[in-house]
């Protein structure tokens, strides 16, 4: 079975006859001035680069401290709201506080930060400063490894939602015992099915977008077990994805997906349907990127893009965005 490892070798490698065909479709279809097509433009602020390995995620504290998921480097990397380097959580290593591949993470509102801890099978919590607090094991699936991706926490840091990528599953933990709650998910394609769950986001405590890698959707469940809807599909049309990778939620209620293939990073409404894609404001077309995967909005309306390969971090502005 495809593990997102696998995933993403495939991602950095592979360029296919069928990648070359979605390419030219998506010329096709976009255009490269992006004629009649919907656009969001966001404005180019800064960039983080030359420090990372293969960046997987990003989030931002309500101070506006930006931490950073370096996780071939075992290590998070924290960043003042502009960009100057402030601090490194952990190093590799398996005991706490260290990490094996770290890919995703999450902030509550006291700003304790929360890591997916993917192959050490856990989830580990710190203070903001990057002082180790806890971790809290993920178990097995009948004899096979959970393999963390992602966590989501609620904003009182009671309770989060945990991927486990190769088990297919999302799996629910009270944070206070420690103890799993809830598991929900089987290989799949229906609803509350998945193929290879990687990140995820928690949009008001209330509803959780599932980027489902394999099935080329995100899936919206809420917390309460739930189905709320499918986002895209697979494709190369607009509102279509052919491998995504990252998703986030603005405070307008706007979702925007990356698809590490395509380069693009399209915004859908709180129903599920196509709104438009990010727009460079320079050329007036579609802002292309390489291998975009994490994302993150905050308040302030302050687009944060990793691009994995580049090994960079692209904040934007997003001011005008409707």
């Amino acid at each position: 079975m495809l593990g997102w490892r696998t995933i993403l070798v495939k991602c950095r490698w592979q360029r296919s006859s069928i990648f070359s065909v979605a390419i030219l479709l998506w010329l096709t279809a976009y255009g490269s001035a992006a004629y009649g097509l919907e656009l969001t433009m966001a404005k180019h602020l800064f960039d983080i680069k030359g420090t990372f390995n293969q960046p997987s995620d990003v989030a931002v504290a309500k101070n506006g401290t930006i931490y950073v998921v370096d996780g071939v480097n075992g290590r998070i990397q924290a960043f003042s709201p502009s960009g100057s380097y402030l601090f490194t959580i952990g190093r590799p290593g398996t005991g706490p506080g260290e990490f094996a591949f770290p890919l995703g993470m999450d902030i509550d509102e006291s700003g304790r930060i929360y890591v997916a801890d993917s192959r050490n099978h856990r989830i580990q919590i710190f203070t903001a400063k990057g002082d180790f607090i806890s971790e809290i094991p993920v178990p097995d699936d009948n004899g096979n490894k959970a393999d963390p991706t992602d966590v989501a926490v609620n904003d009182s840091g009671k309770w989060f939602f945990v991927a486990d990528n190769n088990n297919h599953r999302i799996l629910k933990f009270d944070i206070g015992s420690k103890k799993l709650v809830n598991s929900y998910g089987k290989p799949g394609a229906e609803k509350w099915e998945f193929r290879y769950p990687f990140l995820m986001h928690l949009h008001h405590n209330k509803d959780l977008y599932i980027v489902d890698v394999i099935n080329t959707r995100v899936q919206v469940v809420n917390t309460e077990g739930k189905f709320v809807t499918f986002v895209g599909g697979w494709g190369v049309e607009k509102g279509q994805f052919f491998r995504p990778k990252g998703v986030t939620v603005d405070k307008k209620g706007l979702a925007y997906v990356s698809d590490s293939y395509m380069g693009v990073i399209q915004l859908f409404n709180i129903t599920g349907t196509f709104h438009s894609v990010l727009g460079d404001p320079v050329s007036g077309g579609v802002r292309k990127f390489t291998t975009p995967v994490g994302l993150f909005v905050d308040d302030s309306m302050r687009l944060y893009v990793v691009e994995m390969l580049p090994g960079r971090l692209s904040v934007f502005s997003l001011d005008n965005a409707q």
